[in-house]
């Protein structure tokens, strides 16, 4: 194990900046991972227009979750949500951060 991938485990038991999510593969069945969430507004420029919204996003380690795809489920506090869009992995190759949208 390298001395990233021994940081990211701590960073993800830490219990004030992860949590636990229920994360189901579409047509899966649902497991209990660690799971850092942010919730980052975001300012989207059409034309001259700029457009604000309120986005959510999970960052999961590879390690539980191998390879989330677009309308996989994750339920956070009994509120649920779908992956929209493509995954990304980071430059380790030991999370991928996901967008989530509304269930």
């Amino acid at each position: 194990m390298t001395a990233f991938a021994a940081v990211l485990d701590a960073l993800f038991a830490d219990a004030h900046l992860s949590r636990e999510v229920v994360y189901t593969a579409e047509g899966g069945a649902p497991s209990l991972v660690r799971a850092i969430l942010r919730r980052p507004d975001d300012v989207t420029g059409i034309g001259d227009a700029r457009i604000w919204s309120e986005t959510t996003r999970l960052d999961l380690r590879l390690a539980e979750v191998a390879t989330p795809r677009p309308g996989d489920r994750i339920e956070i506090d009994g509120e649920a949500f779908l992956i929209q869009g493509e995954p990304i992995r980071d430059r380790e190759r030991l999370v991928w951060t996901v967008d989530l949208r509304p269930a």
